[in-house]
């Protein structure tokens, strides 16, 4: 068996530490993988001729090809003077692949990790304004520079000390070298780093873009940047979803005849013996909840407690209603992963599983992070006897003004459906949830759902008043 082929073979989990041998006669070896993309390349940590390298290996079909565009992604960024780790070497393995080494950033974090490890990602906040002020200057040396990098995301940004680096020449499109890139493939490119922020930072575009017209001083139309961020979320919207339901990077998913399994891939090893018998918690554990059409229970593992909610097929009559469409259980976790992508707090949605019978649905099962939150209705008391106060009241609008932004409708608004927690509004039970794409059936759905948030106080008490007057 050659190396390609073993490594192809390996799936997520290849050999470690591993020997390669290079062309030149040295053997490198693998310390650590840093980025597995199962039978296409990989990513590591490795150590030749006694120092630190990157690692790039190209096993999947094209091979040559994406090896090829890697490298002159790299020369195009170090021929423009945008700092890029530097190329060490290149050449091919047995059976097929080829290797890339290059320079390895120690003590380097992606500005990704620098976003995450933020106290707050509070819309115009400094300490987030800064970081997307560093990412976008480097963009815009770039566009003016004739250069694109496809794949916009932080994590393609590493910085050591002060010096901020470009990553992934693999993603990067020589368009006009040392030209400016037009202002239409400037906005089009913009649109992907800006879609990635949740739509609260949609307001401060101009203002971030202060530090991109430094680098690249071009004439932008505020109205077109917009319409083409909200064209680029929703396409990352979906492929997001899509990911949600198949194995990849940040998920797996496995399927059988008998079964449906979903879960976020960090959270596989903790969540491993709930997955294999999640109705093992429903027989001594005190339930959250204990209806006909689902049960609800807070479970212990090996971190923080979850919530297991089981969706119950209360009879022959209910399946015959349900098994031929997804579950209440996949809804749920398309809805969940939909909000968080959208900024919109809901406990994190943390595995999924289907029941089945060949292609039949019953049973179905959703873990997903749990919340000490109250409810609004044990928030602010049954009787709405007063309105809220300036933060309260700030806090209490965002979901829904988020919600109408974005034309999704809950459903099932009542008062113990959304949680308080710490100044933040968090919705639960999503079962209903639905993105709308007409706009009828959107002002429907959301006129429905403001009523009956409204109906959870009564009419004529001062909290009823004033939703009434302040609900979009």
């Amino acid at each position: 068996m050659t190396l390609t082929t073993e490594l192809q073979q390996a799936g997520r989990e290849p050999r470690l530490p591993m020997q390669l041998p290079l062309d030149e006669g040295n053997t490198l070896l693998v310390e650590r993988w840093l980025r597995i993309l199962p039978g296409k390349r990989l990513v590591g940590l490795a150590r030749h001729e006694g120092r630190p390298v990157l690692l790039k290996l190209f096993i999947g079909g094209g091979a040559a090809r994406h090896c090829e565009r890697e490298r002159l992604g790299v020369t195009a960024l170090q021929q423009q003077q945008i700092s890029t780790p530097a190329l060490l070497a290149e050449g091919s393995i047995e059976g097929g692949g080829r290797y890339l080494l290059s320079e390895f950033l120690l003590d380097a974090d992606s500005l990704q990790q620098r976003w995450d490890a933020l106290s707050a990602h509070q819309p115009g906040g400094a300490q987030a304004m800064d970081l997307l002020g560093q990412a976008l200057s480097i963009i815009g040396h770039m566009h003016s520079k004739g250069l694109m990098q496809t794949d916009l995301h932080l994590g393609n940004f590493l910085q050591q000390g002060d010096r901020l680096y470009m990553i992934d020449g693999d993603a990067v499109a020589v368009l006009s070298p040392g030209q400016p890139l037009s202002a239409d493939q400037a906005q089009q490119n913009l649109a992907i780093f800006f879609a990635q922020l949740p739509p609260d930072w949609d307001e401060f575009t101009d203002l971030l873009l202060i530090q991109y017209l430094q680098h690249n001083p071009i004439a932008l139309n505020p109205d077109t940047l917009s319409v083409s961020i909200g064209t680029v979320r929703r396409q990352r919207q979906n492929d997001y979803l899509s990911k949600s339901l198949r194995d990849c990077t940040q998920f797996s998913v496995a399927r059988s005849w008998a079964r449906f399994t979903a879960v976020v891939r960090s959270e596989t090893e903790r969540l491993t013996t709930l997955l294999a018998n999640p109705d093992q918690l429903f027989v001594a554990q005190p339930l959250l909840k204990d209806g006909g059409s689902s049960t609800v229970v807070k479970a212990q593992t090996s971190g923080a407690p979850v919530v297991v909610k089981r969706y119950n097929i209360k009879g022959f009559g209910h399946w015959l209603k349900r098994f031929w469409r997804p579950s209440r259980a996949w809804h749920s976790w398309l809805a969940a992963h939909r909000l968080q992508f959208l900024g919109i707090a809901t406990p994190a949605p943390l595995a999924m599983i289907e029941s089945r019978f060949g292609p039949l649905r019953r049973q179905a099962w959703l873990i997903t992070e749990y919340y000490e939150g109250e409810d609004l209705l044990a928030h602010f008391g049954p009787f709405g006897d007063q309105s809220p106060d300036e933060n309260t009241a700030k806090a209490l609008l965002k979901p829904f003004e988020q919600l109408v932004a974005a034309r999704i409708s809950h459903g099932d608004f009542k008062a113990t459906n959304l949680l308080w927690l710490q100044g933040e509004v968090i919705l639960i039970d999503l079962d209903a949830m639905q993105q709308h794409h007409s706009e009828t059936s959107w002002r429907q759905a959301w006129a429905r759902d403001r009523a009956r948030f409204i109906r959870n106080w009564p009419a004529d008490s001062p909290l009823a008043r004033w939703l009434d007057a302040q609900l979009p």
